[in-house]
């Protein structure tokens, strides 16, 4: 089998380079193999009951308050935005917080790789 030799002008640092980032994209792309229907399925999950909870209990408070103690004031219509927006920062922190990590280079022990 015949090997082709590529020539660099860059030297041995632009080598390193590219095969840095080729073994990157080679990691990426075996870590995004192993992710299966499930592990979305479940992200999908955390997502809607990140934001469904704080949105019943906005609700459920925000009732028992118009009830106990009748107002001009829907508490029950506050606290359900209220408790949506926190759900949505929520489900945004771990969302955000899931692709920083698939994102981010990572040594085989788990550990983020220094450049030396």
């Amino acid at each position: 089998m015949a090997v082709d030799r590529v020539e660099h002008d860059g030297g041995d640092e632009g080598f390193e380079n590219e095969v840095a980032s080729k073994e990157r994209r080679k990691v990426n792309a075996r870590r995004q193999a192993q992710r299966s229907v499930w592990f979305w399925l479940g992200m999908i999950g955390l997502v809607g009951w990140s934001v469904a909870v704080p949105t019943v209990l906005g609700v459920a408070v925000g009732v028992w308050i118009d009830r106990t103690w009748p107002s001009g004031v829907s508490w029950t219509l506050m606290l359900l935005v209220i408790g949506a927006v926190l759900g949505s920062l929520s489900a945004w922190y771990w969302v955000h917080k899931e692709s920083r990590r698939r994102d981010s280079p990572r040594s085989p022990r788990g550990r983020t790789r220094t450049h030396e």
